[in-house]
């Protein structure tokens, strides 16, 4: 299967890095690094994550963040890249 991030997953993923770059230099490559090989990890486990807002949610392994996408056809679009720490009101009214 093939992966494509929304303009705001790539924008969730931005801010991400700058978030965890001002708390240590390297810290925001790191993030980028895990989160990015989570997401390669949909070629193999797409679709076997549970549903949450209507989204198909991947906990990513080293930071408290959840990828959540949508299987379409032989594709799987990441939809957002949300900070798990964040009120879950916030996170239902982010997703589209």
């Amino acid at each position: 299967m093939n992966t494509k991030l929304s303009e705001a997953a790539q924008q969730d993923l931005v801010e991400g890095h700058r978030f965890y770059e001002r708390q240590s230099a390297g810290l925001g490559d790191y993030f980028l690094d895990s989160i990015l090989a989570d997401i390669e990890s949909l070629h193999l486990y797409a679709g076997i994550h549970a549903l949450h807002f209507g989204y198909h949610r991947l906990l990513a392994r080293r930071f408290p963040f959840a990828i959540y996408y949508r299987i379409e056809s032989d594709l799987v679009w990441v939809y957002a890249v949300l900070d798990c720490r964040r009120n879950p009101a916030w996170i239902r009214d982010r997703l589209p």
